[in-house]
């Protein structure tokens, strides 16, 4: 019975693997309380006011919205919650926030200011047991795991720390033990691929969107419409998130979504 149970949540429409219509997430990485764009995470350029582009983005009609603290301290983190209750007060969709997050007490601040989840990439690296101690405390649909990749002599490994710092943990290995601990969703971001605007790692994306049962992310590439629909369509992802593209008005939302139907490809 419980085998039955088990087998019908995870082939479930609700749980990941391309189930549910196709989320288009602007993602804003936020640096001294600006929006910043870089290129394989480095030469940052000022994008604008983020709590700006977020009440211009929920207008345009984006599913989510993930904000990334990228050189988020202790000290700052009172300067986060402060960001996300304006952020709360001025859209109606979900959102996450990330960067810095260290404890339980961390996540709770953010919640609690009006984050819908929230999201964490090096502290679940350097503690695995967070991913449970969050997923308990919150419950999994709260738990965002990113997972910065980049390749290195054929192989996917994790980097930490803004992409800084690389790490002997195989990508697709970690993101199976997040899974397995209580991660609710992965963003994974390609550094290969970040800024690039040459496409999404499909290769990569797809692989991991196989071999899980819960929401992907795809992050890092985007550069035309014609990248999504080939994210979807090629590793059937949950979403897909970019930044500079739509930052400077290069792609337009309400345009996206309507080349995405008119490819069958089902958004919200």
């Amino acid at each position: 019975m419980l085998t039955t149970i088990k087998n019908e949540i995870t082939s479930s429409p609700f749980r990941g693997r391309g189930g549910l219509a196709k989320r288009i997430i602007p993602c804003l990485d936020v640096k001294d309380g600006r929006t910043v764009k870089g290129v394989n995470f480095v030469d940052l350029r000022d994008a604008g006011d983020p709590v700006e582009l977020a009440w211009n983005y929920s207008n345009q009609g984006a599913d989510e919205l993930v904000f990334l603290d990228i050189t988020a301290t202790h000290e700052r983190r009172k300067t986060m919650v402060e960001l996300v209750k304006s952020i709360a007060r001025q859209i109606n969709i979900p959102f996450t926030i990330g960067g810095g997050i260290n404890e339980i007490a961390d996540a709770d601040a953010l919640l609690n200011a009006g984050a819908d989840k929230i999201s964490i990439n090096s502290a679940a690296v350097r503690n695995p047991a967070i991913i449970d101690e969050m997923a308990k405390a919150f419950g999994v649909q709260f738990v965002v795991v990113a997972v910065d990749t980049r390749l290195n002599n054929g192989r996917n490994f994790v980097h930490l720390n803004g992409g800084r710092i690389p790490t002997e943990k195989e990508t697709l290995d970690w993101i199976l033990e997040a899974e397995s601990r209580g991660a609710g969703e992965i963003l994974l971001t390609s550094m290969d691929h970040d800024g690039t605007k040459a496409g999404f790692d499909n290769g990569l994306l797809k692989k991991v969107n196989d071999a899980v049962n819960i929401p992907v992310i795809a992050s890092g590439g985007a550069g035309s419409v014609q990248h999504f629909v080939d994210v979807f369509e090629k590793t059937n992802v949950d979403a897909a998130l970019a930044a500079s593209v739509f930052h400077y008005g290069e792609i337009l939302i309400p345009e996206l979504k309507s080349i995405l139907r008119g490819r069958h490809i089902e958004v919200r």
